[in-house]
């Protein structure tokens, strides 16, 4: 899953990693912050925030790292971080908690958010 390059230039698939319980705890210990964002399938405002984030990929990924995680699929990592609604935003540094949001918040609540980022 995700792991192929694709040469369709409108796939943001390598800018933002597919999260899941094996490379969870990796990605949020990287050097790197990262913004995670906690979705799941059937959730409309998670649809809608889909365009958002990728939008925000491209402009950040320089410096920050962005990622997914379908809360269905690693149900234990939504728990730990207690993301109870969907979708929740949580930017991690070093494998702490930086700043969240949640809801579909748009591009000025993630512009928000990573504005927190030190």
């Amino acid at each position: 899953m995700g792991t192929h390059m694709n040469s369709n230039p409108n796939n943001n698939d390598e800018l933002i990693i597919e999260l899941s319980e094996e490379n969870f705890e990796e990605s949020i210990n990287g050097n790197k912050p990262i913004l995670v964002d906690f979705w799941a399938t059937w959730c409309g405002p998670c649809k809608f925030m889909v365009p958002v984030f990728d939008k925000m990929a491209e402009k950040y990924s320089s410096k920050i790292d962005f990622g997914r995680l379908n809360v269905d699929d690693s149900q234990s990592i939504a728990v730990k971080y207690d993301v109870y609604a969907i979708p929740t935003f949580i930017i991690f540094y070093k494998g702490e908690i930086i700043e969240r949001a949640v809801g579909a918040v748009g591009e000025k609540g993630l512009e928000n958010i990573l504005g927190k980022i030190p």
